[in-house]
């Protein structure tokens, strides 16, 4: 049932690393045409595009900084012209920068972090939008967390408070883009080891495992087929609005 994946062009935000990296590198294999993007790890981006090449697929490297409103319409932009327009966009760029309590947050990274993980999913949306709908409608996934769930652990609170606001966003997102055959959704990864935790202190790690009932983190290619199967219409077609949660049970909505 996967097999209307092959040929679809699909951009995919923050795809150098972690859980971007697997899912360009298993879209390629199923047959997409892969926008794999970079910003500061433009490097490690192109070698992803290469990978899918070498494996056979179609990529190509697309770069820019997804929180300036130019710069995100610009990604979009390259990739409809390599691709030759689009179908599917995953906003998965993110991260939580700092850790900051709510006593020492300070507005720069409040910024910081608003604009990472809540204005690109916005700007990078808004550039997609006419594409997708040109082409006849398509999926936008976009990568909400556990932390978005539940508040976050200690020192993650603007981190958490921004995917709260990137799972509300689909939903809106989800009811206007309905009409123009746009399906909308989000994927919430738990503790995932990728570069996202290389500064998680091994105390978080040990009470992050405790809490989950597989008793273990989660790798990125653990992640990769809730978003293959939100792209594929054939497997998720009548499925828009929600939130698919990969966590190994640490929550159970």
């Amino acid at each position: 049932m996967l097999t209307d994946i092959n040929g679809k062009r699909i951009l995919v935000t923050g795809s150098s690393t972690g859980i971007g990296a697997a899912l360009a590198l298993e879209l390629g294999r199923l047959g997409a045409h892969v926008a794999v993007h970079g910003n500061r790890s433009v490097e490690a981006a192109q070698k992803i595009v290469t990978e899918i090449e070498e494996a056979g697929g179609k990529a190509v490297l697309v770069t820019g900084d997804v929180c300036d409103t130019a710069a995100a319409a610009k990604i979009v932009e390259d990739a409809v012209e390599a691709l030759g327009g689009l179908d599917v966009l995953v906003n998965n760029a993110g991260g939580i920068l700092d850790r900051v309590t709510n006593a020492e947050f300070d507005n720069e990274i409040y910024d910081n972090v608003y604009d990472l993980n809540v204005r690109s999913v916005l700007n990078v949306t808004k550039a997609a939008y006419p594409h997708l709908k040109k082409a006849g409608g398509g999926s936008i996934v976009n990568t909400g967390s556990i932390a978005g769930r539940v508040g976050g652990a200690a020192g993650s609170v603007v981190y958490a408070s921004a995917k709260a606001a990137v799972h509300s966003i689909s939903r809106n997102e989800a009811r206007e883009f309905a009409a123009d055959n746009i399906r909308v959704n989000t994927v919430a990864p738990g503790f995932i080891e990728t570069p996202f935790h290389n500064n998680t202190s091994q105390e978080a790690r040990e009470g992050a495992k405790a809490a989950i009932v597989m008793g273990r983190l989660g790798t990125a290619q653990e992640c990769v087929g809730a978003y293959v199967f939100l792209i594929s219409d054939n497997m998720s077609g009548y499925i828009t609005g929600q939130i698919i949660d990969i966590n190994g049970g640490q929550l159970m909505p």
